[in-house]
């Protein structure tokens, strides 16, 4: 078997043969959920893409301290670091 990864756990050939067969037989679209379109919002408006270099040692304390507060991903951490020093929080 190959290793195929979904959401960072294995999956199987032939749990991906029952996907593939599943869609060969077609779905009722009626019973899909309606698309989302875009991001959500994160804040009072659209939002602007600032690019910031960091440095590994930097990436991995935030990292930590994301984990350790329940943050989920690096960009919510991120967005809550410059709230906090901007006093926005």
């Amino acid at each position: 078997m190959s290793e195929h990864l979904l959401h960072g756990q294995p999956v199987s050939d032939e749990q991906i043969q029952s996907w593939a067969d599943e869609a060969e037989e077609g779905y009722d679209l009626s019973k899909l959920p309606s698309p989302r379109r875009g991001r959500p919002p994160v804040g009072d408006g659209p939002g602007i893409v600032v690019p910031v270099r960091l440095d590994a040692t930097t990436i991995a304390a935030l990292s930590a301290r994301a984990e350790a507060e329940g943050i989920a991903t690096r960009s919510d951490a991120i967005r809550a670091a410059v709230r906090e020093w901007a006093h926005l929080a």
